[in-house]
């Protein structure tokens, strides 16, 4: 009984903490709804194939007509570190930023221009295929990690403008 009144002692104060769901309704609620509305626009290279299609996996426009266009533009580099007294690199990092807008098709407005960005460190080995193959994986994962970010930015936006009741 102690535990009972302990836990709900301690579950009180979560109750106006002001915590929303941000995806109340699921797949009908309006924040999936205005996710499956926007249109990603094409990204240039490789990094750009990559998020472009991270962003499709998690902006599924499955037969509706985009509401939304998103538009992206990536800036990948990477960055030598640990350099050696002979000044050969040790370790490198690769630095993945977007730069994002959502537009609305119907009036042409820009409604959300954010930025997103994430890093990985590869070490650098004495066989070049394998830190090659590092760099690829880092901006795999990257690409992954960017996408994240975005679609839940957005998310946040449909959920503040999109599905909150107009003000009184």
């Amino acid at each position: 009984m102690k535990r009972l009144a302990l836990l709900i002692a301690l579950a009180l104060p979560l109750a106006g903490c002001g915590l929303h769901p941000l995806y109340s309704g699921g797949s009908s609620g309006a924040v999936a709804q205005a996710l499956d509305r926007v249109e990603v626009s094409p990204i240039q290279g490789k990094s750009g194939w990559l998020v472009a299609n991270a962003l499709k996996d998690r902006l599924s426009t499955e037969g509706a007509a985009p509401l939304y266009r998103l538009d992206v533009r990536l800036d990948d580099q990477i960055a030598g570190l640990g350099v050696q007294l002979d000044n050969s690199v040790t370790r490198e990092r690769r630095t993945l930023r977007a730069r994002y807008q959502l537009v609305d098709l119907a009036s042409g407005t820009t409604l959300l221009d954010a930025t997103s960005s994430y890093d990985a460190g590869i070490d650098v080995v004495s066989s070049e295929y394998a830190t090659i193959a590092a760099e690829n994986t880092a901006l795999e994962r990257l690409s992954e990690i960017v996408a994240d970010r975005v679609v839940a930015r957005i998310a946040l936006y449909a959920h503040r403008r999109i599905a909150a009741p107009p003000a009184k």
